[in-house]
């Protein structure tokens, strides 16, 4: 007979659900998702393999750090870290399989985004926060207020005061697990209020910092936690992701050019139709390369922002409208990076140090824009200088 796990809280969840509290984790959507057979990642053996290992010795540290490029699973093994914590049906079998039970009552709880002992911190969660100077500012980042709101508790700008959902007890009773996602954008002020937090978490409390930007979070915070590296997946592991979501031959070798190993950006690019974008924007901007200037470029930029960023809104009625921009400008500069990284390597091949060069000179104006997205600039005036400065090269 399978054995069951234990974790440092491990007794028996009631059955029925919790009612939800201010600053918990709410549902985003009712519908239960399909679960797949199969693994929850690919690609990712030895970063899964050390979470498994870290769950199953009984002695788990307090706080982790999942790291990598984006796309490749960082987030998804922080949550089914989450499942296989809180959940007291989790058995030694699924551990080692780095997949958590789906049929119990905690994963419904989880699945439908009310677990209350699950805690997942995003810079957008200050859209619904109690501090209206939070809800009505545009945020670039994870501001303290929301941190203390959500997660260490005290007093906040307009002097409200939080308790610490960190040091309350675990309402089902197990465990509780909070996720940071895109944990580089806390401000340093945030950065230095978690740390006695990250050093002495009451029993039973797992911390999840997940970050593109490893370098972003300070040296105390990273001394303080267990690193997981995550990186991107070959083409085999792609191939079998290929696989399991029946993605169509024809469409694998761009899907696998653009992505560059991330599932998560393949499953955007699908999602939204960004081959379209690709068809239609690079030849526009190879006219550019080549010295003729396209006026009307810029525009049709912010023209398909707007368009997916009302159809995310559209789709979603929680959704952000500034979230909704962001996520658009990032396809349109994933299909500009995946261009400029080709002409990189076929430069490289030949030997052209001056192509290799203006290639890279253009990847810098990609990470430009998307620095001045994230500082909120005048997303139309950016993009024309995009335009005007990839021609200008």
């Amino acid at each position: 007979m399978a054995k069951r796990a234990t974790t440092p809280a491990g007794s028996k969840a009631p059955a029925r659900a919790p009612r939800s509290r201010a600053g918990e984790q709410q549902p985003e959507e009712r519908a239960r998702p399909v679960h797949h057979d199969g693994p929850v990642l690919f690609g990712q053996e030895l970063a899964t393999t050390q979470l498994a290992q870290a769950i199953g010795s009984g002695h788990m540290h307090h706080a982790w750090i999942l790291h990598g490029p984006s796309g490749v699973g960082k987030c998804t093994a922080a949550m089914e870290c989450a499942r296989l914590l809180l959940d007291d049906e989790t058995l030694e079998a699924n551990i080692a399989a780095f997949k958590a039970p789906r049929d119990s009552r905690v994963a419904e709880l989880i699945d439908l985004a009310s677990h209350p002992d699950l805690h997942v911190i995003r810079k957008e969660r200050a859209d619904d926060s109690s501090i209206k100077e939070m809800r009505d500012r545009k945020q670039t980042n994870i501001p303290l207020d929301l941190l203390r709101e959500l997660m260490i508790g005290g007093v906040v700008g307009d002097g409200k005061s939080f308790d610490s959902p960190v040091w309350r007890g675990a309402y089902l009773g197990h465990n509780k697990v909070f996720i940071i996602d895109e944990a580089e954008l806390l401000d340093p002020y945030g950065q230095n209020a978690l740390l006695k937090t990250l050093e002495e978490p009451p029993a039973g409390t797992y911390i999840f910092l997940v970050t593109t930007q490893e370098e972003r979070l300070l040296p105390t915070i990273r001394s303080r936690c267990q690193r997981v590296a995550f990186r991107a997946l070959d083409a085999a592991a792609m191939g079998a992701w290929f696989d399991r979501f029946g993605v169509e031959d024809s469409s694998r070798p761009w899907l696998s050019e653009f992505s560059e190993g991330a599932p998560g950006t393949a499953e955007l690019a699908m999602k939204h139709g960004l081959r379209a974008w690709s068809e239609e924007l690079l030849p526009r901007f190879a006219m550019l390369e080549q010295g003729r200037f396209d006026g009307g470029l810029a525009d049709r930029l912010a023209e398909l922002v707007g368009e997916f960023a009302e159809r995310v809104v559209k789709e979603n009625a929680k959704a952000s409208k500034e979230a909704a921009n962001r996520q658009a400008t990032r396809c349109a500069l994933l299909t500009l990076a995946s261009r400029s990284r080709s002409q990189i390597a076929a430069a490289a091949m030949r030997g052209d140090v001056q192509a290799v060069a203006e290639a890279a000179y253009r990847v810098e104006l990609i990470v430009r824009l998307e620095s001045e997205v994230r500082a909120n600039v005048n997303l139309k005036h950016a993009l024309a200088n995009l335009v005007a400065q990839w021609g200008a090269v």
